[in-house]
C-alpha cells in the first residue's frame, strides 16, 4: 500500500486522492491494524507533500532572486529590471496585480513607476500624496504592511484619488513592503489581489527580498548615471583643455609670425596668408571703401562699392546680384565691428575692423573652415592691429615717395629742358621710364582728397591743380576713367600721349588749357581731352590735328560721297554760303530744288537732327573751310 502513496507523490496528485488507498482497503475488508497503518502512511505522505511544495516554492523564489541578481549584475536598462522584479513578484505570490511606486522629491509626492497585471488607466497613472494610503504608512514606518481588505482598513489615511484608483482596478487585498536605501525609504513594492486574502509571513519576506533588489537596481542606476555624467564632464573638461591648449598654441604661433612679419617688412598678402593658415580659412583685407586689396578674393569680383551697387541696380544677372548681396552683408559686419571694437561674425564669416584711433582704415574678412573660439577671435583682432600698422607704414612710405615723386614731376613741368638727363635718372630711381608714352591729367577738385586707384607714375600739386602722370596713350579715355573714380564732382583734363620731359611739360600746358575750356563750357565733373572740345580743341591744342578734326566732323559725309559719288559736302558748303537758303543754294549748284532738299535730308540722316544748331553749325563751317583749304 505504501507504494500507492509514493505513486501519488510522484504524480503530484491532489490531496483528496490520498484517501483512496484506505478506502479501497476498507472495501476489501482489511483489518483495523491495516487501516490504522494506512492512515499513518497517508498522514506522512501529506506531510511530505506539503514539505515538497514548500521546497518547490522556495526553489522558485530562489531562482527568481537569482535571476533578479543577474539582471542587476548586467544592468543596462533600469525600466527593464524594475518590470522584471514586479512581474516576478506577481507570479511568485500568485496575485492579480503587482506594482511599484517611487518618491518624487521635485513634486513632493509619489508616483506609479511600474505595474504588472493592471487594467485601469487611472490606477496606472496614479500619484499619491506623501503619507497617504497603505504605501504612505509603509514609507513612514519603513515596515511592511498587509491588508486583507484595503477599502475597509482604518489603519492608514484614505484619499479620494487613491481609493478611486484602487476601486477602478478592483483591488481588495494589498501587501506593501518598503524600498530602502540605508535608512531612507525611496518607494514601495506592492502585491495585490481582487479578493480578500491573508498574506503569509513567507510572502512578506519574499516580497521584501524583491524590494531590496529593486532598491539596489535603482541605486545602481543612479550611481551609473552619476558615473556616466562624471565621465562625460571629465571628457568635456579634457576636450576643453585640449582645445584651449591648441588655441593657445595657435595664438602663440600667430603672435610669433605676425611679429616676424612686421620686423622683416612683410606686406598685407603675407599677413593674410599667415592668419589664414593659423585660423584655417581664407582671409581678405579690405580697404576703407570695402574693396579687397590683399589676400583671398572670397566671393568678391568687383573692385568698389559703387560698381557693386550699380551692378545690383542694373540686375545684369543672378550671380552679380548674389555677389552684391554678399558685399552688403560684409559691409554690415564691418559696421558692427567698428561699433563694438571687436570681431563679429555671421555664419562662417568673421570680420575685424581695422582702425587707427578714430580713423577707419579697412577690415579683415575671414571665411573660417570651423567656428572660432575666444582665443582665435583675439588672434583675428590682433591681426587687425598689425594690419593697421602695416597700412600706416605703407601710407607713410607712399607719402614720402609721393613727396619726392611730386618734386620730380614739378621739376619736369617747371624746367623740362634744364637737365633732361638728370630728370631721366631721377625717374629711373622710381622705376619710371620717361621714354615710354604717358598721359598727363590735370584735375580740378572741390575737396582736399584725391582718392583714385589709377596707378599714377607721379603725382604733384602744381599751379593750384593736381597733376598726374599716368602710363597710357588715350588721354580722353584715361581722363573719363579717373573722373568716374573720383566721384566728387572733380573735372579731369587729359593730354598727350607724351614721351620725354619736354613733351610732358607741353602736354601739361595743353591739359591746363583743356581744363579751363571744360570749366568755361560748364562740363564740370567730367573727364575730357582736346579732341572732345571740337573746334576749341583745334584752336587751343598744342598739336593741331586739322585732318583729324575734319574727319571727326565731316566723316560720314566724306565717306558717303566717296562711296556713291554724291555731292553732299559741296551741297552743305553751298547751303551755308547761301545763308541756309535751299532756293539760292540750288542756283549755285545748278540743280533742281527737290534735289537740294533730298540732299539736305540725307545730311540730316548722316549727321543727326542737331547739325543746324548754332554750335554744331559753327563746327561744320570750320571743318568745311579747313577741308576746302586742304584739297
Amino acid at each position: 500500500m505504501d507504494g500507492d502513496f509514493l505513486d501519488l507523490l510522484l504524480r503530484d496528485a491532489p490531496a483528496a486522492e490520498y484517501d483512496g488507498p484506505a478506502e479501497r482497503a476498507r472495501r476489501a475488508g482489511a483489518s483495523t491494524a491495516t487501516l490504522a497503518e494506512l492512515d499513518r502512511a497517508k498522514t506522512l505522505a501529506l506531510r511530505l507533500r506539503t514539505r515538497l511544495d514548500a521546497h518547490r516554492r522556495r526553489e522558485n523564489e530562489l531562482t527568481a532572486l537569482f535571476q533578479t541578481a543577474g539582471d542587476l549584475a548586467g544592468l543596462r536598462d533600469l525600466d527593464a529590471v524594475l518590470h522584471a522584479i514586479v512581474r516576478r513578484a506577481r507570479r511568485l505570490l500568485g496575485t492579480d496585480v503587482a506594482y511599484l511606486t517611487l518618491e518624487d522629491p521635485a513634486r513632493g509626492d509619489t508616483y506609479m513607476r511600474v505595474t504588472d497585471g493592471s487594467v485601469a488607466a487611472t490606477f496606472q497613472h496614479l500619484r499619491l500624496p506623501m503619507g497617504a494610503g497603505l504605501g504612505g504608512l509603509v514609507a513612514q514606518t519603513a515596515s511592511p504592511y498587509r491588508s486583507p481588505n484595503y477599502l475597509s482598513d482604518p489603519q492608514f489615511a484614505h484619499t479620494r484619488e487613491i481609493d478611486t484608483g484602487v476601486g477602478d482596478e478592483g483591488l481588495v487585498a494589498i501587501l506593501g513592503v518598503p524600498l530602502r536605501l540605508g535608512p531612507r525609504v525611496i518607494g514601495v513594492l506592492f502585491a495585490a489581489d481582487r479578493r480578500e486574502r491573508q498574506f503569509g509571513q513567507d510572502e512578506v519576506a519574499l516580497l521584501g527580498s524583491l524590494a531590496d533588489h529593486a532598491a539596489i537596481a535603482i541605486d545602481n542606476a543612479r550611481m551609473l548615471t552619476e558615473t556616466r555624467a562624471a565621465l562625460a564632464d571629465l571628457d568635456e573638461a579634457n576636450r576643453l583643455g585640449r582645445a584651449r591648449a591648441a588655441a593657445t598654441e595657435r595664438a602663440a604661433t600667430a603672435h610669433d609670425r605676425l611679429t616676424a612679419l612686421v620686423l622683416r617688412g612683410g606686406d598685407l598678402d603675407d599677413l593674410a596668408a599667415a592668419v589664414a593658415e593659423v585660423l584655417s580659412g581664407a582671409l581678405a583685407v579690405l580697404d576703407a571703401d570695402g574693396a579687397p586689396i590683399a589676400g583671398a578674393p572670397l566671393l568678391f569680383n568687383k573692385s568698389t562699392v559703387e560698381q557693386l551697387n550699380n551692378a545690383l541696380v542694373e540686375q545684369s544677372n543672378k550671380s552679380t546680384i548674389e555677389q552684391s548681396d554678399h558685399f552688403a552683408k560684409i559691409n554690415n559686419l564691418v559696421a558692427r565691428s567698428r561699433e563694438t571694437g571687436r570681431s563679429v561674425h555671421s555664419g562662417q564669416y568673421w570680420v575685424a575692423s581695422v582702425a587707427a584711433g578714430p580713423e577707419h582704415l579697412g577690415a579683415l574678412v575671414l571665411r573660417a573652415d570651423a567656428p572660432l573660439d575666444e582665443a582665435d577671435q583675439r588672434t583675428l583682432e590682433r591681426a587687425a592691429l598689425v594690419t593697421a600698422l602695416l597700412l600706416l607704414f605703407r601710407r607713410s612710405a607712399a607719402d614720402a615717395q609721393a613727396r619726392i615723386g611730386g618734386d620730380l614731376l614739378t621739376d619736369i613741368l617747371l624746367a623740362p629742358t634744364r637737365d633732361p638727363a638728370g630728370l631721366r635718372d631721377r625717374a629711373r630711381r622710381f622705376g619710371i621710364d620717361l621714354a615710354r608714352r604717358y598721359v598727363v591729367l590735370v584735375v580740378d577738385r572741390p575737396d582736399s582728397a584725391l582718392p583714385t586707384r589709377r596707378p599714377a607714375a607721379l603725382t604733384t600739386r602744381y599751379e593750384g591743380a593736381d597733376v598726374l602722370l599716368v602710363p597710357g596713350s588715350d588721354p580722353g579715355a584715361t581722363a573719363r576713367t579717373v573722373a568716374a573714380e573720383l566721384r566728387h564732382s572733380s573735372t579731369v583734363a587729359g593730354a598727350g600721349p607724351a614721351v620725354g620731359p619736354a613733351a610732358i611739360a607741353a602736354a601739361y600746358r595743353e591739359g591746363r588749357r583743356c581744363l579751363s575750356a571744360a570749366l568755361a563750357l560748364g562740363r564740370r565733373g567730367t573727364g575730357v581731352a582736346m579732341a572732345d572740345l571740337g573746334f576749341l580743341g583745334v584752336v587751343l591744342g598744342e598739336h593741331r590735328d586739322l585732318d583729324g578734326y575734319v574727319t571727326a566732323t565731316l566723316g560720314p559725309l566724306l565717306e558717303y560721297d566717296a562711296a556713291r559719288g554724291a555731292r553732299l559736302v559741296e551741297t552743305l558748303r553751298a547751303y551755308f554760303a547761301a545763308g541756309r537758303s535751299p532756293s539760292r543754294a540750288r542756283h549755285a549748284l545748278h540743280v533742281h530744288p527737290n534735289t537740294v532738299h533730298q540732299r539736305l535730308d540725307r545730311i540730316t540722316q548722316l549727321l543727326g537732327t542737331d547739325w543746324q544748331t548754332p554750335a554744331r553749325a559753327l563746327e561744320l563751317e570750320l571743318a568745311l573751310t579747313l577741308h576746302q583749304s586742304r584739297t
